[in-house]
């Protein structure tokens, strides 16, 4: 192929093209193409023999996909076949340069991100609240028919999201007992109240560590678990054969899985708070010269109230980890991506509100006294 293409002015400027535009040739149509200046007004390809997106790209990178967009209806000499082919391939680069975000920094493009984070948050929480009164009205609805209750499911979920999770949840909180009371022991050492520890473990994991590090663990632990089991389901389409069959998903899956927590979460939390008092036990007698009998009868003489306080925020945690986890697995749409970024979510939403929940109910109890 001597010549591939050939520039004719005039009062209309002809772009004419010859031979095989094809990807073996494609090296050589890079190499022998000439200048095209931008005034092409016609396209003309009568003696074009062949042509493949190969072909096609390099009369793009010439001519640009809004002019080839232009010249491809009118070209003469080219077949209908070969036209969709031009079209096809100038369409798809405009969309996808269309498509490229403008990088250049606009006056209020912080302010806009901000709104729609805000307009995103609001919308979630909605979401949220609808999904909580379609679970409480579908509970409320299933509570005075047993014949309806999914106990199989309910004992496997408390399994899965409970019994599995104790060896996890114990051995975090030994350790953190551990590294408190050392800390209290740090600190105190200096005053001469070495014995406080004692107090300071206690009191911390009965009103606060113990509950929010159980709760901690099952939102990242079982909430991720929740949007997977049911986002994959999504993907499979078997909330689709739910439905067929005219069976409620929500019945189905979300209300085990909200009781199971309900059930197993304030279990959790009270093996939470044994363990860190446990851990603190273990450095108060090796290291503090604190008796194992001296430090049991300190914590008797802490007031029940307070673990009773810590308990009392356990079931909030549930309700807020397992309908979260839920609710992504409802968003899934059908990729594997999806389900990964709504699994991330999960969890990230999961810690988040717990956290946050967790310090509102410190700020209440502390103004009601308690």
């Amino acid at each position: 192929m001597s010549q591939t293409l050939t520039f004719e002015s005039g009062p209309e400027p002809c772009l004419r093209l010859h031979g095989d535009w094809t990807l073996p040739n494609y090296r050589q149509l890079r190499s022998h193409h000439v200048e095209t200046p931008g005034d092409v007004q016609r396209l003309d390809a009568q003696e074009l023999t062949a042509l493949d997106t190969a072909g096609a790209t390099v009369l793009l990178q010439l001519l640009g996909a809004e002019r080839l967009c232009h010249l491809a209806p009118h070209a003469s000499g080219l077949s209908a076949e070969r036209r969709a082919l031009l079209l096809a391939v100038a369409s798809a680069m405009a969309a996808q340069h269309s498509d490229q975000p403008d990088r250049r920094y606009r006056f209020g493009d912080g302010l806009a991100r901000l709104g729609a984070q805000v307009l995103s948050g609001w919308q979630q929480l909605m979401a949220f609240l609808n999904f909580l009164g379609l679970t409480l009205v579908t509970l409320a609805a299933l509570m005075p028919r047993p014949w309806r209750w999914r106990m199989t499911a309910l004992v496997a979920q408390m399994h899965q999201a409970g019994l599995n999770a104790v060896p996890i949840v114990a051995v975090l909180n030994f350790l953190v007992g551990a590294v408190v009371a050392f800390l209290g022991a740090t600190v105190l050492t200096e005053f001469g109240a070495t014995i406080y520890t004692v107090d300071l473990v206690a009191y911390a994991f009965m009103r606060e560590l113990g509950v929010l590090l159980a709760a901690i663990l099952l939102a990242g632990r079982t909430a991720s678990a929740f949007t997977a089991q049911i986002g994959s389901m999504k993907v499979n389409e078997e909330l689709d054969a739910l439905k067929v069959h005219g069976m409620s998903a929500i019945e189905m899956l979300v209300i085990p899985r909200l009781l199971a927590l309900l059930i197993t979460l304030p279990l959790l939390a009270f093996v939470a708070i044994l363990a860190g008092i446990a851990g603190g036990a273990v450095v108060s007698v090796l290291t503090l010269d604190i008796s194992l009998t001296r430090y049991v009868a300190i914590v008797q003489e802490v007031p029940v109230k307070h673990l009773l306080l810590g308990l009392g925020k356990a079931p909030f945690f549930a309700v807020l980890i397992a309908l979260i986890g839920c609710l992504e697995g409802f968003k899934v749409a059908g990729s594997a991506q999806s389900l990964g970024e709504h699994t991330t979510s999960a969890v990230v939403q999961s810690i988040f509100v717990v956290i946050l929940v967790n310090a509102i109910a410190a700020l209440f109890y502390m103004e009601m006294g308690w």
